[in-house]
C-alpha cells in the first residue's frame, strides 16, 4: 500500500483546513472575528474595490483605513479580552456592520442591488451576529452571586445606561454614515410644463452632473435646487413666468457623479459649477443668474452666493444648519443639540473625508449687495426654523426679505399658500434681474 507523505511546510490536505475553520467558526471568537472581516471586506469595497462614479480610492483615505483599521484591530484583541469587553466590541462593531447594510437597503429600495451593495448585505448579516454574540456574551457572564434584590435593578440600570448612550451616541453616528453613503438614486419624470433640454457640466474637482434646462423667455435664469425632484414645483412657477430654470443632481445623486452628502458641505461647489455652465451659453445673461433652494439647498445657495458674486439674487427656503458650528451659533441652541450635532459632524467628517463648511451665520453678510430672500414655515422641523433665519436675515446687508409662512411643513410654503408664495418669489426675482431691463 502507497503512503502518501506531505512534506515540511506543504499545505496541509484540504480536509484538515475544512476542519479547522469549522472548529473556529464554532468558538465565540472564531465566529467574532468571520464577522468583523466580513464588516471590514465592506469598508474596503466601498472606499477602494468599488469607489463611486468620478471618485477614487484616493479620496477615500479616511473613511476607509481608519474603519478598517479599528476591524482589524478589534479582530486581533477580541479573544485576549474580558467577556464584558468583548460584549462591548460585539456591540460596537455590529452597529458599524449594520451601518454598512443600511447602505445597501437603502439603494435596493429605489433602483436594485449594484456594486458594493452585495457586500454591504454581508456586512448587514455580519453586523446582526455580531450583536447576537454579544447578547450572549453578556448572558453567560453576568453575575448570579449578588442578592436578587440589587441584581436585577442593576441589570434594569445597565440596559437604561446603554440605551441612553446608544441614543446620544449611536444615532448621530449612523445619521453620519447614511448621509454621505446615501443619496436619491432615481430621475424623476420631466413635469416642467415647457421643453427641456438635457444637459451636463463638471464641476472644480472633475465630477459630472447631469441635469435639465429650459431656455429663459425674459431674459433671466433661476437655478432650482437641490435636485430634479423636489424644486419642480417651483420650476413650473418660474417657468409660467418667462424665467429660464436649470435642475440637476448634485453629486451623488441621480445620474450625477459623486458621493452623495446630506448635509451638503460640497454643495457649493455643484453651484459654483452650474453658474459657470449657465454663464458660458449664449442664451443666457450672466447679469441675470438667480438661485432658490430648498432646505440644505437654501443652505448651499446662501454659501454660493456669499463665495461668488455670479448669483445676483437669492431664495433660501427651510434651511437652519448643517454642522455643529451652525448649532453653536444658532440663537438658543442647547448642549444636548450641540452634543448632537458635534457627535454627527466627526461621523460626517470621517465617512465623507471632508471637514465642515463656515456658519451659515458668518456667509450671510457676505451676500449683500445681492438680493437674498429668507423663507421659513413657521413650524417647520418642529420651530427650529424660525431663530435661525431671523438671525441669518439680522446678518445679512440690504437688500433683503424675510417671511415666515404661518401654517404648512418645511419648505411646503409653496403648498401652504400657493398665490402668496408666486407673489412674493416671482416678484423678488423680478425686482432683482428684471428691473434694469
Amino acid at each position: 500500500m502507497n503512503t502518501v507523505v506531505h512534506p515540511a511546510g506543504a499545505a496541509e490536505p484540504r480536509t484538515t483546513l475544512v476542519a479547522r475553520v469549522g472548529g473556529a467558526l464554532r468558538t465565540e471568537a472564531g465566529l467574532a472575528r468571520v464577522a468583523l472581516g466580513a464588516v471590514a471586506l465592506h469598508m474596503v469595497d466601498d472606499a477602494f474595490l468599488q469607489p463611486n462614479p468620478g471618485t477614487s480610492p484616493a479620496d477615500h483615505l479616511a473613511s476607509g483605513l481608519i474603519p478598517t483599521g479599528l476591524l482589524v484591530l478589534a479582530a486581533w484583541a477580541y479573544p485576549r479580552l474580558r467577556a464584558g469587553m468583548r460584549a462591548t466590541l460585539a456591540f460596537l462593531f455590529g452597529f458599524v456592520g449594520l451601518l454598512g447594510g443600511s447602505e445597501a437597503l437603502g439603494y435596493a429600495a429605489q433602483s436594485g442591488l449594484s456594486g458594493d451593495d452585495y457586500t454591504g448585505l454581508l456586512s448587514l448579516a455580519a453586523g446582526l451576529v455580531l450583536l447576537g454574540i454579544g447578547a450572549v456574551t453578556l448572558w453567560r457572564s453576568r453575575r448570579t452571586d449578588d442578592h436578587p434584590a440589587w441584581r436585577y435593578p442593576r441589570r434594569l440600570l445597565l440596559a437604561a445606561g446603554s440605551l441612553a448612550l446608544a441614543f446620544v451616541f449611536a444615532l448621530p453616528i449612523a445619521v453620519g454614515y447614511f448621509f454621505t453613503h446615501v443619496g436619491r438614486a432615481d430621475v424623476p419624470p420631466a413635469k416642467l410644463g415647457a421643453v427641456h433640454e438635457d444637459v451636463s457640466f463638471e464641476t472644480s474637482d472633475g465630477l459630472t452632473l447631469k441635469g435639465w434646462f429650459v431656455p429663459s423667455r425674459n431674459g433671466a435664469t433661476v437655478i432650482s435646487f437641490p435636485g430634479r425632484k423636489g424644486p419642480q414645483k417651483h420650476a413650473r412657477m418660474l417657468i409660467r413666468h418667462g424665467y429660464g430654470v436649470l435642475l440637476f443632481d448634485r453629486r451623488g445623486e441621480g445620474e450625477s457623479d459623486g458621493d452623495p452628502h446630506g448635509y451638503g458641505w460640497t454643495g457649493a461647489r455643484d453651484l459654483h459649477a452650474a453658474v459657470r455652465f449657465l454663464q458660458q451659453r449664449s442664451d443666457v445673461d450672466p447679469e441675470r443668474i438667480g438661485g432658490i433652494g430648498l432646505s440644505v439647498g437654501g443652505e448651499m445657495m446662501i454659501q454660493a452666493a456669499a463665495e461668488s458674486t455670479a448669483f445676483k439674487a437669492i431664495v433660501s427656503e427651510g434651511g437652519s444648519g448643517r454642522s455643529v458650528r451652525d448649532t453653536i451659533a444658532n440663537p438658543g441652541s442647547g448642549w444636548d443639540e450641540v452634543l448632537s450635532m458635534g457627535i454627527a459632524g466627526l461621523s460626517t467628517a470621517l465617512f465623507s473625508n471632508d471637514t465642515p463648511p463656515p456658519a451659515l451665520e458668518s456667509l450671510a453678510p457676505r451676500i449683500a449687495p445681492r438680493s437674498v430672500f429668507f423663507i421659513y414655515a413657521k413650524h417647520g422641523q418642529g420651530g427650529s426654523e424660525t431663530k435661525p433665519n431671523r438671525s441669518f436675515y439680522a446678518k445679512a446687508g440690504q437688500p433683503k426679505q424675510i417671511w415666515e409662512v404661518p401654517e404648512g411643513d418645511h419648505t411646503r410654503g409653496i403648498d401652504a399658500r400657493p398665490k402668496e408664495y408666486e407673489r412674493r418669489v416671482v416678484g423678488f426675482f423680478d425686482r432683482a434681474l428684471l428691473k434694469a431691463r
